[in-house]
């Protein structure tokens, strides 16, 4: 093929682009300004211990083996795979809720917390494997031309989508106790927005986990980074660190070439950015940047607050993953969502993947990762003020609302991320998930993946569509390599283990 393609960023989608069009024969390059592949799917090392930068599990699984099948391999070659169950545990007040993916366990669960909700728990499976099947098709199709709204299966999807419920409304025709619609809401923390603002659609975020299940991975979710780049290297592609982009330079409406921060300059055919969509766009377009203030104008996820502890013990008895939420937790959002004020009652995501992982703490060691959602850097509070006042209250709710009441006592290491840290590490606004997911910035609406004004630029990434999040991530490369490919008359026929899998009922299934 001999085609020259750059890809600036080693993040999730800037990896699974390499690996494809590596396997199709393109001379791929990766150009990526940190030490280390992998972005916000890295590892961050520290005396001794392996924390994961952001994605702590996997669900929607099937997406990574179509990839990996693609280049004719399996994940399972590179990394090893945990399925979770029980998957997370969710509390409120002195209420917990043990979330399983095998559909009779749950029903138990639910039971025991929520006497009287297990019948809806089981309606709501049955309607949204249904919902499912009818959006998904959408969520693997290009919308860079609007005859693309056209589409049968857009069509079918249209009721789902084109509705001014919420998420939370969604719920809200299922279950009575606000606590448990909670359960079957939080996930829209993933694409860092509020159930009672994130669209209807993004209900089947749910259904994915609970009927799917959801897997660690050994050593830390940053190896599935790794494995894509040991693919990439295979395949006789390039992964070249600590080489940041400075600008990009044009011939006409085609990217020409990228020159490098230590002034050497790339010729490519094809250039796909894989960097944060809003920053780069303001910052390594040279002469077709749009301005900041232009970015300013989206609306954008929130932040999070992180805290990576590794400790001289292993709390044995507390859960992988377990989340506490905020005893007003709408306010919590309304207060996120408005990008002010920093609450004080807050919701904290713990991962206490040591007692499933041996290999990210030394023996007899374990380690916290912890994750706050709060308010992006629109506002531009002080972190730098306030980050050890917040981390003792982070602290406190911990040790307050789980096992781990001498956690103090035990740490040994700890590394803090605040909203103005990820927004030092060129994530804008430290909007940690990216360009919010509303109706008015997704599908065509969102930047696309064959990107609008230029005739040779694809982007990848949270920014782009399908959105935020490792699955529809690794979707966006696919559909940009396959666009890539299509420029140059070759169609690629999909690998789709999806089908069949959402074919089958989830109806009573065990994971």
């Amino acid at each position: 093929m001999n085609k020259k393609i750059i890809i600036i960023g080693a993040g999730p989608g800037g990896l699974t682009s390499g690996m494809l069009l590596a396997h199709r024969g393109y001379d791929v390059t990766i150009l990526e300004k940190a030490a280390v592949v992998g972005g916000r799917n890295a590892p961050i090392q520290s005396g001794g211990y392996t924390f994961d930068t952001g994605p702590t599990f996997l669900h929607q699984k099937f997406t990574l083996d179509e990839v990996f099948a693609e280049t004719g391999r399996k994940p399972e070659d590179y990394m090893e795979f945990v399925k979770l169950d029980p998957m997370t545990t969710l509390t409120w007040g002195d209420i917990s809720l043990e979330t399983s993916c095998d559909q009779q366990q749950m029903v138990r669960n639910i039971e025991e917390a929520f006497p009287g909700e297990s019948a809806n728990y089981e309606r709501f499976m049955s309607d949204h494997a249904k919902k499912l099947q009818a959006i998904f098709p959408c969520l693997l199709t290009p919308y860079h031309k609007l005859s693309q709204f056209l589409s049968g299966h857009l069509l079918k999807a249209l009721p789902y989508v084109a509705t001014s419920k919420s998420v939370m409304d969604v719920l809200s025709e299922y279950f009575e106790d606000e606590r448990l619609k909670l359960a079957f809401t939080f996930q829209a923390k993933y694409l860092g927005m509020s159930p009672w603002n994130c669209p209807a659609l993004f209900s089947i975020l749910a259904y994915i986990e609970y009927a799917h299940g959801i897997y660690h991975v050994q050593g830390g979710l940053s190896n599935i980074s790794t494995g894509m780049a040991k693919v990439i290297e295979e395949e006789g592609g390039s992964i070249r660190l600590n080489s940041e982009v400075q600008e990009i330079k044009y011939n006409g409406n085609r990217a020409a070439t990228v020159t490098l921060t230590n002034g050497e300059t790339m010729e490519c055919d094809d250039l796909i950015v894989n960097a944060d969509y809003a920053q780069a766009r303001h910052t390594i377009f040279g002469s077709r940047n749009e301005s900041r203030d232009t970015q300013l104008k989206k609306k954008y996820s929130c932040s999070t607050f992180m805290l990576y502890l590794g400790l001289d013990k292993i709390y044995t008895d507390e859960p992988h993953h377990h989340v506490v939420f905020a005893d007003d937790y709408h306010q919590n959002l309304r207060d996120i969502q408005d990008e002010k004020v920093v609450s004080d009652d807050m919701s904290v995501y713990i991962r206490n993947s040591s007692i499933t992982d041996p290999t990210v703490a030394p023996p007899g060691h374990s380690q916290l990762y912890i994750l706050v959602p709060t308010i992006n850097c629109r506002n531009q509070q002080d972190w730098e003020k306030m980050t050890q006042e917040y981390r003792e209250k982070v602290l406190d709710r911990i040790i307050q609302k789980t096992g781990m009441k001498d956690l103090r006592e035990h740490i040994v290491e700890e590394r803090i991320i605040t909203p103005q840290g990820w927004e030092n590490a060129d994530i804008f606004l430290g909007a940690t998930f990216n360009l919010a997911h509303t109706l008015d910035q997704m599908l065509y609406l969102r930047p696309r993946n064959r990107m609008q004004g230029f005739e040779n630029i694809y982007l990848v990434g949270g920014g782009t569509h399908p959105g935020s999040g490792l699955p529809t991530i690794y979707e966006s490369a696919r559909i940009s390599s396959n666009l890539i490919c299509e420029s140059y008359g070759h169609k690629r026929e999909r690998v789709d283990f999806a089908s069949d899998i959402l074919n089958q009922t989830a109806h009573h299934a065990p994971c």
